[in-house]
């Protein structure tokens, strides 16, 4: 992976930084091909921020030069998550610079995003994904798909860890399944039911589809390793097909996943051991959505919280009286 000067803009000196960096992250420090990717996306940018500004040194750059930068993120329409994104990538960069000796300081070391409002991940409720789940397959792909989207329900599987599943990573006595997460972190996740007689269908087809010494739990209908956009698309059909009333996609299946676990046990520490959480506070946005489900419940069960409704003389009564 480098950095084209014809492809992009910035001096060469700069781009050759930039080339020397993102070698640097593969050979050295063994990132994956994604996250050099997002390394070197956020730092391109920057790059052609700073040939708009005059700016063709790396040692050029300033506190105040990165402030300015931060505030045309902003008006460019990034949320604050996504600046403090870009801001670690280049702290990150500066790091590297200054070991080469291509920096004498880290101009984004002190600087902060702006705070955005936590979004929360919208979940589809339990009798949707019910709906969704207990439609029947047509045919050895819709097979293959409600296997692969009951296990992300059940599971509570990232993208990732489900196209990287291996066959020999199931195991249906148990049930269970050993996933590779986020930081090439193994951990072995209980499999419902459901998922269980959904996945014995698809292994059943499977052996028709898939070629010879592939290892992959999910193949394509030529065989091979089902792609991570292949589920995405397949399980936007899926919902287009059976009539969801919102977009669905593989984060859905996560998120509703752990709502769901959290409602029903209130355990935040097993929700986290399952979702594979480094950070505790990562899982805890579940509660705010845990939160916001017993909200709606009391508002609409207890007595004195009840909404009032105006008659016509103006006087305000409770819309069901208790004894009436």
């Amino acid at each position: 992976m480098s950095v084209a000067a014809s492809d992009h803009k910035g001096s060469a000196s700069q781009l050759a930084a930039l080339t020397g960096f993102i070698r640097h992250l593969q050979s050295e420090k063994r990132h994956s091909p994604r996250t050099c990717e997002h390394y070197q996306r956020d730092l391109q940018r920057l790059v052609a921020w700073l040939a708009d500004n005059g700016l063709n040194d790396w040692s050029e750059l300033s506190a105040h030069d990165v402030r300015r930068y931060v505030a045309r993120l902003s008006r460019d329409g990034l949320s604050g998550r996504s600046i403090a994104r870009h801001l670690s990538s280049i702290r990150r960069f500066y790091q590297y610079l200054l070991r080469e000796g291509l920096a004498i300081d880290n101009p984004a070391l002190d600087i902060r995003a702006p705070k955005s409002g936590r979004r929360l991940p919208r979940v589809a409720d339990v009798d949707q994904i019910g709906q969704l789940l207990d439609a029947t397959p047509e045919d050895p792909l819709e097979i293959r798909d409600l296997a692969m989207f009951e296990l992300m329900y059940s599971s509570g599987l990232r993208l990732a860890e489900l196209a990287g599943a291996d066959l020999s990573a199931l195991d249906l006595k148990g049930p269970e399944i050993r996933v590779l997460g986020k930081g090439n972190k193994e951990r072995v996740l209980p499999v419902g039911r459901k998922a269980v007689a959904a996945l014995q269908q698809w292994l059943s087809c499977r052996r028709a589809l898939v070629t010879e010494g592939e290892k992959a739990l999910f193949v394509s209908q030529r065989g091979t390793r089902l792609s991570r956009r292949s589920i995405q698309s397949r399980l936007s059909r899926w919902g287009i097909l059976h009539g969801a009333d919102q977009r669905l996609h593989p984060h859905l299946l996560r998120h509703s996943f752990a709502s769901h676990m959290l409602e029903s046990s209130g355990d935040l520490r097993a929700v986290q051991e399952l979702l594979g959480h480094a950070d505790i506070a990562t899982t805890q946005v579940y509660t705010h959505l845990d939160f916001q489900h017993l909200a709606r419940v009391y508002d609409q069960s207890h007595p004195r919280a009840r909404r009032r409704t105006t008659d016509r003389t103006g006087c305000e009564e409770e819309e069901h009286r208790a004894g009436q």
